[in-house]
Formats: structure tokens, sequence, C-alpha cells
């Protein structure tokens, strides 16, 4: 992929908590720490977005507790439970699955099954990943807070405008354990400019990216992107209003051309 033998690339630090909410979110857990390590007794949060989760880990070492794990359901989950678990306390399991069954048409996507199930009056950290079957078009299954499983099961009745059927169930199906299968894209851009990768990821020019940034539409790691020539780095997750998501999965070297090669993933 790469012709250079250029060092490999920076990768993003952390970003400190940005507003009140992700820092309310930093003190929450700390304090979770502190009743978990006191009383020995595990805690959980709801299910956090990788911005959360990089908070969460932060708060987790600040408080000096190290016994913590993340868990969404299956290896590539992205939303994830903050599992804090003091060595000698049971475990508990804080989340489980729902199979959706679409019994009419038009067959509801992921969006549809996002808006209905949040309709019921549920928080987005109720809710993990909700994942397409692709062996069976009419199914979709959803990780939620063990909690809020039958109460799920038993109101939702629809997603968009088609009948569903929802179950509790044991385990997602093994084809679908490791995740999603997204096609890994290749590209080169001339620089690691935002406007530029985003072009790139979008299959569009760099005028229309700068436009989409300009226009407050484009958010890094759930983090507002402010200008055009900010700089990216490797794992950075893009997301572009009404359009969708992308993640910069590789930065590689040069080519003779002297542009920068990537890999990338769109959700």
């Amino acid at each position: 992929m790469a012709y250079s033998s250029d060092p490999p690339p920076a990768v993003r630090g952390f970003v400190p908590p940005q507003n009140d909410d992700e820092r309310r979110l930093m003190r929450r857990v700390e304090e979770l720490c502190r009743v978990a390590a006191s009383r020995s007794m595990p805690r959980y949060t709801g299910f956090l977005s990788d911005r959360e989760q990089a908070l969460t880990q932060a708060a987790c070492h600040r408080a000096g507790f190290a016994a913590f794990r993340f868990w969404g359901g299956y290896k590539e989950a992205e939303r994830r439970v903050l599992c804090l678990e003091p060595p000698d306390a049971w475990q508990e399991e804080p989340l489980g699955y729902l199979r959706l069954t679409a019994t009419g048409e038009p067959l509801p996507d992921h969006r549809a099954y996002l808006g209905s199930i949040l309709g019921l009056g549920l928080d987005r950290a109720c809710l993990g990943d909700l994942l397409p079957d692709p062996q069976q078009p009419a199914v979709f299954y959803a990780v939620a807070l063990e909690d809020k499983l039958d109460w799920i099961a038993a109101e939702l009745t629809s997603a968009g405008r088609c009948p569903v059927r929802a179950e509790v169930c044991d385990a997602l199906p093994a084809n679908l354990l490791q995740g999603p299968q997204r096609a890994l894209q290749e590209a080169t851009v001339p620089s690691l400019r935002a406007d530029a990768v985003l072009a790139a990821m979008m299959h569009t020019s760099r005028a229309r990216a700068a436009d989409y940034i300009a226009a407050g539409r484009v958010e890094i790691n759930h983090l507002p992107l402010r200008a055009a020539h900010e700089p990216v780095y490797a794992q950075d997750i893009f997301t572009v209003r009404g359009v969708g998501r992308y993640r910069l999965a590789e930065i590689g070297g040069k080519s003779r051309k002297d542009r920068v090669f990537i890999s990338f993933f769109q959700y």
C-alpha cells in the first residue's frame, strides 16, 4: 500500500471533556468506581458511544480503578456498557438480546427500528447495536440492557409502517458474532486535512466536503468538526448528518506522487 518509508502516522490523543454533560459523565463514573471498590460490588453504566467510552475509561484511570471492561454483546460492538467488576465480586450480565421479525411490508431498516424502540420512551443508553441478519432479510437483532428486554418485547409491535414481532433470545446467531461485514475501501489523499479525507470517503469534491463542515453537519468522534483544515488520525469516526458514518481505518505511507494512502469503512 505504501511506497515510502515514512514513520508511522500520529494517533489522536485523549480529548478532555468539552461540556457539562461530559464532565458529569466522568464524575458519575468516578463515583461508580468508588462504590464498586468500597463495597466490592459490580456496577454498570448504560450503553456508551465511542466518545463516551473514551471519557469513562479516563475516569476509571483517574479513580485508580483497574477492574473494568467494555462489553456490547459481541466482539466488534460499537455501543458498549462499562462494566466495573472488582475481582472478588460476583458478576452480572448487564445486557441481553432481542430478535426482531418483520411480519409485513415494507421491511424496516436500522433507522426505523431505532426510532420505534426509542419511541417507546427509552433513553438511548438503554439500547446497544442493531444488527440485520444477512441470511434473513426480515430479521434484525437488538442488544439492550437486561432489565429492559421483556418490556421492549411486550411493547414493540411495529417499526415504521411494518408490523414487528419482538422476542427475547439467548444469544446472537453465529454469523453475527463478529459484527456487520463492511468492505474496506482505499483511496489516496493530498493531505490528512479533514476536508481532503472526508471528500475521499464520501466520493465527492473537496469543496463539497468543506461545505458540509462549514454547515456544522460533520462530527469526528462525536465532537463537532469546526474547521476544514483540522488534521485527522487513524480510527477517527466521521459522522455526516443526513449522509452516514465513516471510520478511517488506517493511514499508510505516500505514493510516488506524494499522496497519502488511506483505508476506511463506511457504516
